[in-house]
């Protein structure tokens, strides 16, 4: 393509968003260009897509972001500078200049996302190893037995997964304090060392903290005239997030009063001190009861409702993704996987599955070349469980998908949590979440997310016939 074919772009977006005059920031990733601006709604977001090299665009966590593609980003990030005369930015600048933008629920969404994201890799691994150790040993999911009952020669290989498996989530605060700290400004060594101690093998496993209460056999620590229990915080999410905000306010004060000849020594062992004695006398069991009533709630809703609550917890569901506020639901789902099983991974596979369903019939009704090619992969993504390139590079830009993909994604979300399709495990959202599905629920897994992009390829189709709309 042309050189100047990157600058009229560049010129074409820079006055589609309001002028450089409307820009804060801007900055650019792998595939979008980012830009934080001072008004959003002076951006004309229909013309934007009308452009022939953007494939897409949406708003989020106070940035204004227009994919482009990779190879393709750069050139008009570099036209775009130099037409406004913007200093290049860091993305953790450009992240800065966007938060100044955000409401506290923004901001709270933002922090959760933030810290999970980076250890997501590590809970889908050991969720997927679950669900391989449920497969060995579900009895009746392809014999009468187990395949370890079939097979006695597997034992010890599942009984090695098993092990793998309940890794992250036997000492999920250590992973958690360690990428906590880091979005808090502390030193994420110490907050990886709050998260051990919270752990610690000295202590009470909270597994096992019910049956103690009913026993009267809680053991504590008798300290300044409190008595304070002994017990670890396995499996939960916000003590650990509240344990390593107060030592990053503790470490950061400490830093400015301790002269520089003592602070190496004496701020990490008083931070920790500080920070470790405040959760386990005040602050973890405050946290403890909120997660437990956030929990309870939500299992609440998903009990009292029904189908009418699945259906419209599977409609929002896309439009939650959009503002990002999704990731927020993964610390729900962990603290009901500690308790026995969570059922939102059948929500978010149904979501996820819809819009494929969606995106399919867009490549199969479209003549356009290039939109069926993105299509085709963007369908294929979104059946896997990663729904960006559908959602932002098809069915958004073309709305009929994007909200057919809401109907079908209601209508399966329905049905699972009619059926009460619960997962043991986090995992994929996608057609291979079923090995993190308990084995007598696979098969209406399977129906849920099959009613969910069916309806959603088919409302796609009917919907663009009344319409007389071609893409």
């Amino acid at each position: 393509m042309a050189e100047n074919q990157y600058r009229k772009t560049a010129s074409a977006i820079l006055e589609l968003v309001g002028g450089a005059d409307n820009i804060t920031s801007v900055a650019h990733c792998a595939t979008r260009l980012r830009l934080v601006l001072v008004d959003e709604s002076k951006a004309q977001t229909s013309a934007i897509l009308e452009l022939t090299q953007v494939k897409g665009q949406f708003t989020n966590s106070g940035q204004y972001q227009i994919i482009l593609g990779a190879g393709t980003v750069d050139k008009v990030y570099k036209e775009f500078v130099e037409l406004t005369g913007l200093s290049e930015i860091s993305k953790d600048q450009l992240k800065k200049d966007a938060e100044e933008k955000l409401n506290p629920l923004q901001r709270l969404v933002k922090l959760l996302s933030d810290v999970f994201i980076p250890i997501l890799p590590a809970l889908i691994a050991s969720g997927l190893l679950m669900g391989l150790n449920n497969i060995l040993t579900a009895k009746g999911l392809f014999f009468e037995g187990s395949i370890v009952d079939e097979f006695p020669n597997v034992t010890d290989f599942a009984s090695m997964v098993n092990t793998f498996a309940s890794a992250a989530y036997a000492f999920l605060p250590i992973l958690i304090g360690f990428s906590a700290a880091k979005i808090f400004g502390s030193n994420p060594y110490l907050g990886a060392v709050m998260g051990m101690i919270m752990v610690s093998g000295d202590l009470l496993n909270a597994y096992d903290y019910g049956s103690a209460q009913l026993q009267g056999t809680v053991p504590y620590w008798h300290v300044f005239g409190l008595a304070i229990e002994k017990v670890g915080y396995q499996g939960t999410v916000l003590p650990i997030l509240a344990s390593v905000w107060i030592l990053s306010l503790i470490e950061k004060k400490l830093h400015q009063v301790i002269p520089d000849f003592l602070d190496n020594l004496l701020t990490p062992v008083i931070s920790v001190l500080l920070s470790a004695f405040l959760t386990f006398s005040v602050v973890g069991g405050i946290m403890r009861g909120a997660g437990d009533l956030l929990t309870k709630g939500i299992v609440w809703l998903h009990d009292t409702l029904g189908a009418f609550g699945g259906a419209v917890f599977g409609f929002i569901y896309s439009p939650l993704t959009l503002t990002g506020m999704h990731h927020s639901l993964l610390p729900i789902d962990i603290q009901l996987i500690a308790a026995g099983s969570s059922f939102l991974l059948a929500i978010a596979a149904c979501n996820n599955i819809a819009q494929s369903g969606a995106t399919f019939a867009t490549m199969f009704m479209t003549k356009d070349k290039k939109l069926k090619s993105t299509a085709t992969s963007a369908g294929i993504s979104a059946l896997l469980g990663i729904t960006e390139p559908a959602m932002f590079g098809v069915n958004l830009k073309l709305k009929i998908p994007f909200y057919s993909a809401m109907i079908g994604s209601a209508l399966g979300c329905a049905y699972v949590t009619l059926m009460n399709v619960r997962n043991i495990s986090p995992g994929a959202a996608g057609i291979i979440g079923f090995v993190s599905i308990q084995s007598h629920d696979i098969l209406n897994f399977f129906i849920g997310v099959a009613i969910a992009g069916i309806s959603g390829f088919i409302c796609t189709v009917i919907w663009t016939k009344i319409k007389k709309i071609e893409f």
